[in-house]
């Protein structure tokens, strides 16, 4: 049970960055490109940890099969999800009120709780992740996972609540769904860690890749069109800069 409550800790330690970024986002005047190019790094450091600390450990463990059939997975999942919040008004829940921007409710009824759905769909993996890298690192947790969710949900929590404050959304419900966000981290990782604890190691790495593919899928469909916009010819460099220092952290 301590160590289900470490994971939980963990987990709660790196979604607590959202909550930093939505003070962010919501309480100062972020420039857009600032915005973007925070949004750029923390897309190249999530790249890095999805390869080197989840999937190159998934493949060590359980082979290129189930590996690729678990990324797979997690990709059409999250897909699946986000294709129906995105019907219902949580397609820009990223961006933070520039070109595209997020509807308000009289814009379209129910799109806060979209908006809060998207959140908990963007969140629960990288969680899980950390939940699970304390079982495939023998009780310790993967410290690299949880450094590249803290260092990516800052932007992603910044961008969110500036989008939210400009279609017209108190302080009540950001900091309420950025709070109820930062919990459901908490409660991930200590359910990843617990559901899977008796579980055999080829089983924890095909829900390892099943995470990994939802996160790769999350940067590619939120976090790369939101930088995109203002970074434009500069991304790559920046995302390289972000893959870099993930990289660099997990071969210290």
């Amino acid at each position: 049970m301590t160590d289900a409550l470490v994971a939980g800790g963990w987990g709660l330690l790196a979604g607590s960055a959202l909550l930093v970024g939505a003070a962010l986002g919501y309480l100062v005047r972020v420039p857009q490109r600032v915005i973007a190019y925070v949004m750029a790094f923390g897309a190249g450091v999530l790249l890095s940890a999805v390869s080197f600390e989840l999937l190159g450990e998934a493949h060590k463990e359980a082979g290129l099969g189930p590996t690729a059939v678990g990324t797979l997975l997690g990709a059409a999942a999250y897909t699946a999800g986000n294709v129906w919040l995105a019907r219902r008004g949580a397609r820009h829940r990223k961006r933070s009120g520039h070109r595209e921007q997020q509807p308000s409710e009289e814009q379209q009824a129910g799109s806060g709780s979209a908006l809060a759905l998207g959140a908990l769909l963007d969140g629960v993996p990288e969680s899980a992740a950390i939940g699970v890298s304390l079982l495939g690192g023998g009780g310790a947790v993967s410290l690299v996972t949880v450094a590249a969710v803290f260092i990516s949900n800052v932007p992603e929590g910044l961008s969110s609540s500036a989008g939210m404050r400009a279609a017209g959304r108190g302080a009540r419900y950001v900091f309420g769904v950025w709070g109820s966000i930062a919990a459901a981290s908490a409660l991930s990782a200590l359910l990843g860690y617990v559901v899977l604890g008796d579980m055999s190691p080829a089983v924890v790495a095909t829900v390892t890749a099943v995470a990994a593919g939802a996160i790769l899928a999350m940067v590619g469909d939120t976090m790369i069109p939101e930088a995109y916009e203002e970074t434009r010819l500069a991304l790559g460099l920046i995302v390289s800069c972000g893959f870099l220092v993930s990289f660099g952290l997990s071969h210290l």
